[in-house]
């Protein structure tokens, strides 16, 4: 039995607690054509409060992409400058390209209360996993084989020498899968999308964050 006049330790921890909890960045990593980038765009049009991460690349601009949507754009020697000084919370080169996140764009994003989810190879998660310890990985893994070889064409972004090699550097992405918090394999889109959801949605639930969201309800209930 707890005596009236005793104080609630609780009620203390959560009025000099933070006033919101910061969003969860979220990673995620699959081989060229395991449908990564369209479980990303599905997931942030199917929750509230997440948004993509926009990396900075030195690669050509695809038919239907858009500078500061689909990535920032930038020639090789301003990536090596933003490099240099130390504007990427990652960076890696990809197929004779250059990859970076800007750390900034990142914290903003975070301390908004939104999550954001970025999309990087294994390389890059291992750096962001050595820099950060709250992160959230997710590894998505195409069915088979012969599955991703059948996505890779029919996007027809690449000739045939592309998709071969493509194809040679996935087993060498998914045999790092072990890295990661969560493993997906997206066989049915709709199954992914929610696994993936769930995942999202499960990490909001973990109590340090619904009692940064929540302290005044839980206040009232521990009163």
């Amino acid at each position: 039995m707890i005596a009236q006049n005793s104080t609630c330790v609780t009620c203390d921890a959560l009025i000099t607690s933070p006033p919101m909890s910061t969003g969860t960045l979220l990673i995620i990593s699959a081989p060229s054509g395991a449908g990564k980038t369209s479980l990303v765009k599905a997931l942030c049009e199917k929750l509230d409060d997440i948004k993509p991460s926009i990396s900075h690349t030195t690669r050509a601009r695809r038919s239907g992409e858009n500078d500061g949507v689909d990535y920032h754009f930038i020639d090789e020697a301003e990536f090596k400058n933003k490099r240099e000084a130390d504007d990427f919370l990652e960076s890696a080169r990809v197929f004779d390209h250059y990859y970076g996140t800007s750390h900034e764009a990142i914290d903003q994003t975070l301390n908004s209360g939104s999550d954001v989810v970025l999309e990087i190879d294994w390389q890059g998660a291992r750096q962001i996993n050595k820099k950060l310890n709250t992160a959230v990985s997710i590894f998505v893994m195409p069915p088979s084989l012969a599955t991703l070889e059948e996505r890779l064409r029919k996007r027809g972004q690449d000739d045939e020498a592309v998709i071969s090699r493509r194809m040679k550097a996935a087993t060498l992405e998914m045999v790092h899968y072990d890295e990661f918090d969560y493993l997906i394999f997206n066989d049915d889109f709709e199954v992914a999308l929610s696994e993936l959801s769930a995942i999202v949605l499960a990490e909001r639930c973990k109590t340090d964050k619904q009692q940064a969201n929540n302290r005044p309800l839980i206040k009232s209930l521990l009163a």
